[in-house]
């Protein structure tokens, strides 16, 4: 009797905990269609609801990403662009930038609506480029924002992506070794000389002995005329690095 006393309330535990169980997905599964009501999960680019498994941008949008594959060309538009401004071993961008494209859109969406998945994304696919292309580099440097810019905005987009980098290739980044020592205006509407007058002298190493013999790989949101990421990276050739490669999510002049 005694067991089957114990029997039967095992059974009633058992059941009690199923529908408890129950009860919470069906609560979380409606909360979902809730949030999705007024945050819709759509493409970033084309705006249409993603599918299970799409994240960020649908299959469609995803194929057509304006694809750079610069670790791949001999021809190498951003090699070309910093010769005799900086000894580059190797240079990547994800995507060519076009006004109104995609590139634009998600690079809105990274720096602008705090979207740091799109960063992160974008990362590990160029990530996955260069490990295949075989780059041999040692730690990734993201380009800093200043202290003030980085308050405003919460966090440095270049390091997400260089996060996303770092998770695909196995190699890590330091977030902390470059500094940006003098608050700049944005370049957005500056022209070539402007932009290098407003970057130069801006970065200093902090931990320089991090960088010495080391092949860096310097980290970047856009490239454009390239004066922030040659400032920069003359900041990490003065620390004594081996040699220096750039990745960027977009290239703004590329083709």
């Amino acid at each position: 009797m005694i067991f089957k006393v114990l029997s039967c309330r095992s059974i009633f535990i058992s059941c009690k905990d199923e529908c408890s169980s129950s009860s919470i997905k069906k609560e979380m599964s409606l909360f979902a269609d809730f949030l999705a009501l007024f945050f819709p999960h759509v493409c970033v680019a084309c705006s249409e609801g993603l599918a299970a498994g799409e994240e960020i941008l649908c299959s469609k949008c995803l194929m057509d990403l304006p694809r750079a594959k610069y670790a791949e060309r001999t021809d190498n538009p951003i090699l070309e662009k910093f010769a005799g401004r900086l000894p580059l071993t190797h240079a990547a961008a994800l995507l060519i930038f076009r006004k109104k494209g995609i590139a634009q859109k998600l690079l809105h969406q990274l720096k602008y609506k705090g979207n740091q998945e799109a960063g992160l994304q974008m990362g590990r696919i160029l990530g996955k480029e260069i490990r295949e292309a075989g780059w041999k580099t040692d730690v990734i440097i993201p380009v800093p924002l200043h202290k003030h810019r980085l308050r405003q905005r919460g966090y440095n987009q270049s390091a997400v992506f260089a996060q996303g980098l770092s998770e695909e290739m196995g190699v890590p980044f330091l977030e902390d070794i470059i500094v940006r020592k003098k608050f700049t205006e944005t370049q957005t509407k500056k022209n070539k000389i402007s932009r290098w007058e407003n970057v130069k002298n801006v970065f200093a190493a902090e931990q320089a002995g991090l960088l010495k013999n080391k092949h860096v790989l310097l980290a970047d949101d856009v490239v454009t005329t390239g004066a922030t990421l040659e400032a920069c990276g003359l900041c990490i050739m003065q620390s004594g690095c081996s040699a220096l490669s750039i990745a960027c999510i977009a290239d703004a002049h590329g083709g």
